[in-house]
C-alpha cells in the first residue's frame, strides 16, 4: 500500500526546490506533485508538476461502475428468477452492463464536482497561499529519506491520518 506524505511550502520556489530534491532522491515523477491555489497553478506551475486530478472524478467513476454493475446484476438475477418475467441469461449480462455504465456515468458526474482528497484535507493551507508538495510511495525508507530532504528544503510536514493513507 502506498503511503502519502504532504508538505507545506511558503511559496512556489520553495515547493519546486523541494519537489526536485524528492525526485533526485528517487521518488518517481508520477508519485510527486504540487498543489496550490488555482491562480498559482495556472500561472506559476509547470503542468508536469501539478497534481494529476483536482477532483474526485476517477475514484468516483470506479465506485459507480462497481456499484452500478452489482445493482444491475442483482436486478437481472431477480428478474431471471421470476418465472413470469422469464428473461434469458444474456439479459442478465445486459442488465449488469447497463447498470455499470449508468452507475459509472452518474458517479463520475458527481465526483467531478468534489475536490481531490488532498485539496479537501488541506484546504486551509492552500487558501492561505501555501503550496503543497505531495509524494507517495510504497518504500517507507525512501519516503523517510525524501521527507527529511523535503523538510530541509524549507517545507513543513503536515501530519494528518486519513483513510490510512496520509501520515
Amino acid at each position: 500500500m502506498k503511503t502519502r506524505r504532504v508538505f507545506s511550502a511558503p511559496d512556489i520556489d520553495t515547493a519546486e526546490a523541494a519537489l526536485h530534491v524528492a525526485l533526485h532522491i528517487g521518488i518517481q515523477p508520477d508519485h510527486a506533485a504540487l498543489v496550490g491555489r488555482p491562480e498559482i497553478e495556472m500561472t506559476q506551475m509547470p503542468d508536469d508538476e501539478k497534481e494529476g486530478s483536482a477532483t474526485d472524478f476517477m475514484p468516483a467513476a470506479m465506485r459507480g461502475l462497481i456499484g452500478g454493475g452489482v445493482v444491475g446484476l442483482v436486478v437481472g438475477l431477480l428478474a431471471m428468477a421470476i418465472p413470469a418475467v422469464g428473461i434469458p441469461l444474456v439479459a442478465v449480462l445486459l442488465c449488469t452492463l447497463v447498470g455499470a455504465l449508468v452507475g459509472g456515468w452518474a458517479a463520475a458526474l458527481a465526483g467531478s464536482s468534489v475536490p481531490s482528497e488532498v485539496r479537501r484535507d488541506f484546504r486551509s493551507e492552500i487558501e492561505a497561499g501555501k503550496v503543497l508538495v505531495v509524494i507517495d510511495d510504497q518504500d517507507e525508507r525512501l519516503l523517510e529519506r525524501a521527507s527529511d530532504a523535503i523538510t530541509a528544503a524549507g517545507t513543513q510536514r503536515l501530519h494528518l491520518v486519513h483513510h490510512g493513507l496520509l501520515h
